[in-house]
């Protein structure tokens, strides 16, 4: 791996405790501002909604002026985010702050490229899910350490060290080097947007919304479930997030050794088995191993990303990437205020619901993927020849 990679791993290691610290337990404090299940699936689909429009324009712009300034600029919005969130005394202001962080998720679009174009021999896959875990490590530390601080002194100290926390993460963003900005042909200028577009890239970006739309709909309310309806307290809450971090690195690690596309098939069955131990589970232990198979949430997501990067140039990654993310979001979008209507219907009723349609996203897959074992394969062999003649 090389030097700015590992630095790349550092800075996500120490933003993933900071984020762990707070990150799961929103809407445990959005609760606490008074917010019923409907307006905290509301508020989280806004956070959404800045997520989804923020990624187009990261990815024109990475592609445009470079990845490294749009990864900077992220860190330090990031910041000020969580300093007016550890500030907030009141439901406003502390939404505003969530809106604005949650708009700095456009930092996976030039991520993912800087990581893609820095990976060297590994492939995609392994490159991208080896850099995710850097992340998911520290997001082991911070939830355990958010779900003590919580339970002694109050959820908002822990917005308040996470703050302190990406200071230093941001050191080593700016210790990384920057990346040659690629030329843009003629074509793919004149084209735009329009130029990704190919039928079989829409065929994948479909498929990639319902896919993630199954996945993601059993979570934003897990906390509160486990909180109301099982009884559990932040401690254990905290414990919980951390082992689904665990089984995150796991996964990642294991999974993504293997072809893309199997890869993210049985993180898909991960997920749902997560989704029926929570369902069925009436006990602690079974819970835990329901939050480490969570993990696969995550691990299926980067390894839709790794797919599609057979399915674009090197010199539109940022717009590629920046187009599939924001589909993706789409679903987080509708998925957030979707759980809350089902969750003050019936709580249960979301992990039954989720569990349909998770199987149908895992049999879409299957059948209508534009992409097969061959592709990646192949993809692969192109990239290792390119390296040979370079």
């Amino acid at each position: 791996m090389s030097r700015d990679l590992i630095l790349v791993a550092i800075s996500l290691f120490t933003w993933g405790t900071g984020e762990g610290m707070f990150y799961f337990f929103q809407p445990l404090y959005l609760q606490e501002f008074g917010a019923d299940p409907v307006k905290i699936g509301g508020i989280l689909g806004a956070v959404g909604l800045a997520m989804t429009l923020s990624f187009l324009p990261a990815g024109y712009l990475s592609d445009r002026f470079g990845r490294l300034p749009l990864i900077r600029i992220a860190w330090i919005i990031g910041m000020a985010a969580t300093g007016l969130m550890a500030l907030a005394n009141s439901l406003p202001i502390f939404v505003a702050g969530m809106i604005i962080y949650g708009a700095t998720s456009f930092v996976t679009v030039p991520l993912n490229s800087y990581t893609t174009a820095a990976r060297g021999r590994m492939s995609v896959g392994r490159t991208i899910t080896l850099v995710s875990s850097s992340f998911n490590l520290g997001f082991i530390i911070g939830p355990l350490l958010g779900g003590w601080l919580s339970a002694r002194s109050g959820l908002q100290v822990n917005f308040q060290i996470a703050f302190f926390i990406f200071f230093f993460s941001s050191i080593f963003v700016f210790l990384i080097r920057p990346q040659p900005v690629e030329k843009i042909s003629t074509d793919e200028k004149s084209g735009g947007i329009r130029s990704l577009i190919t039928p079989r890239y829409v065929q994948f970006l479909i498929l990639a919304f319902f896919i993630t739309l199954g996945l993601y709909l059993p979570q934003p309310l897990t906390q509160n479930y486990m909180q109301n309806e099982r009884g559990l307290n932040l401690v254990q809450i905290g414990q919980l997030i951390s082992v689904r971090s665990t089984g995150v690195v796991a996964l990642n690690l294991v999974l993504g050794q293997i072809n893309a596309r199997w890869g993210s098939l049985l993180a898909q069955g991960c997920v749902a088995l997560f989704t029926l131990f929570i369902l069925k589970g009436s006990s602690y232990p079974v819970y835990l191993v329901g939050y480490f198979l969570m993990g696969g949430y995550m691990t299926a997501r980067l390894l839709i990303i790794a797919q599609a990067r057979t399915l674009m140039q090197s010199s539109q990654m940022g717009r590629a990437y920046g187009l599939l993310e924001t589909v993706t979001a789409t679903a987080l979008v509708l998925g957030a205020p979707l759980a809350g209507y089902i969750y003050k219907i019936d709580p249960e009723f979301i992990y039954s619901t989720s569990i349909i349609l998770i199987l149908f996203g895992v049999g879409a897959n299957l059948v209508f993927s534009p992409i097969r074992r061959k592709d990646l394969k192949r993809f692969e062999e192109k990239e290792r020849a390119t390296w040979k003649t370079s």
